[in-house]
């Protein structure tokens, strides 16, 4: 009987991890260029990491996240998200101290148990990135530019950047009392989930899906219109310097994040060609966070986007780059001097792919041509006693001059390659 995966985790093949590797790649330059340094944290956390950070009463916590007890009674989970981690990692190194701004990334697999849907997966991969130490409205508004640079690096289409203020601690505890006297006065009118949200994350109300719960929220008190002075502020500021810089920025006053640590500046990015659920990032500031998991008082602020879903919304090249040379050898005598070429060819930098002695050239040809290459080295008896290579050109199918030594430096053989591919061009 053929083992499966397990539903909701799927293996990544060769074309879409070479895909996945090349939208990585570019996503990192931006972040290099914006002065983040890379960060590794652990997929395995105390559960109550995530319980006092994410939040007690939200779907990840209660209805997503893999938690287990480990062999002495440790109730660990497998990462859902990714902040939560990298302030762990933060506070527990002290690099309060040795970091006052800190600007870090990540990248790698997180997991929840999702319903499994197109673009998300039980185990998918985020990268992302969290700024330390700044509070200020500027390092929203350069964090918005970082994502608009971001997405525009990695070539998603149709792009929208919503953003809302969730408040602080001074005037979303109000809010949340109104918006809770709202609410009640329409429970019968909610779907299941946001009667039982309704006391304990209210704010989640604003966002659900469900059509009679769009309808009995649709004139809900909005965040926006109950922020204190110093939220109000910042928020005029943040929009007022993000379009200085032309971005184009959605002020959503519904749009709210699912994770409890989020205040002030929070956003969402969808992209263009995901159907309804069209989300491929989001983030926002965090200021409580790092002292809530036992830091000093720091701010932060991050964000995050699914590869995944960045794969479905981008035309990244999926095309494998075939090697620049195959080097054949024919015989068993001329497997060492194919070998070595191969290798000094390989340290100069060249892709080379290097066939097998027990093959026969036709084998090697037929091989070489379906990985779509130029270019077959021989190396066989006659090469091994004239000390030569032969050369095919495969799209000519024909041999060219032995215009090089088996046992030439890198550099010459180089040199004849390229003089080879400037006369055929």
């Amino acid at each position: 009987m053929t083992i499966t995966s397990v539903k909701g985790f799927r293996d990544v093949l060769p074309a879409d991890a070479l895909r996945r590797r090349r939208l990585v790649d570019k996503a990192v330059v931006v972040l290099g260029r914006y002065g983040y340094r890379p960060l590794e944290v652990p997929l395995l956390e105390r559960g109550e990491l995530f319980q006092r950070s994410v939040g007690a009463t939200t779907d990840i916590v209660e209805k997503e996240m893999y938690a287990f007890e480990d062999r002495d009674g440790t109730v660990v989970a497998l990462r859902p998200e990714g902040t939560a981690s990298v302030v762990r990692a933060y506070v527990e190194a002290g690099l309060a101290r040795s970091m006052p701004i800190a600007k870090l990334y990540y990248h790698g697999p997180m997991f929840r148990r999702e319903r499994p849907q197109k673009g998300r997966l039980r185990q998918f991969t985020q990268i992302g990135a969290e700024l330390f130490g700044r509070a200020d409205p500027e390092a929203d508004a350069e964090t918005l530019c970082l994502v608009a640079d971001f997405c525009e690096a990695t070539g998603l289409a149709g792009v929208r950047i919503r953003v809302n203020s969730l408040g602080d601690d001074v005037c979303r505890p109000r809010y949340r009392e109104t918006l809770i006297a709202f609410a009640r006065a329409r429970k019968d009118r909610l779907c299941r989930d946001c009667r039982d949200r309704l006391e304990r994350n209210p704010l989640r109300l604003l966002d659900c899906k469900s059509e009679s719960c769009r309808e009995a929220m649709a004139d809900a008190p909005m965040m926006i219109d109950h922020l204190c002075d110093d939220c109000r502020v910042h928020h005029r500021r943040v929009l007022d310097l993000a379009a200085a810089q032309g971005l184009e920025l959605e002020n959503d006053p519904r749009m709210v994040r699912g994770l409890d640590y989020y205040c002030r500046t929070a956003f969402e990015v969808s992209a263009a060609g995901l159907g309804a659920q069209d989300a491929v990032g989001g983030g926002g500031r965090y200021d409580g966070l790092v002292e809530q998991l036992g830091g000093p008082s720091v701010p932060g602020i991050g964000f995050a986007f699914g590869l995944e879903r960045m794969e479905l919304a981008t035309e990244i090249d999926a095309d494998e780059p075939a090697a620049r040379l195959f080097v054949a050898p024919v015989g068993e005598a001329s497997s060492a001097m194919a070998l070595a070429l191969a290798r000094r060819l390989r340290r100069e930098g060249v892709s080379v792919e290097l066939g097998s002695s027990t093959r026969r050239l036709k084998a090697h040809l037929k091989r070489a041509a379906r990985d779509g290459m130029r270019h077959l080295v021989i190396v066989g008896d006659e090469e091994l006693a004239s000390g030569l290579a032969t050369v095919r050109d495969l799209a000519a199918g024909r041999d060219l001059p032995r215009c090089f030594r088996l046992d030439a430096p890198a550099a010459e053989v180089l040199e004849a390659l390229e003089r080879m591919e400037t006369r055929e061009a």
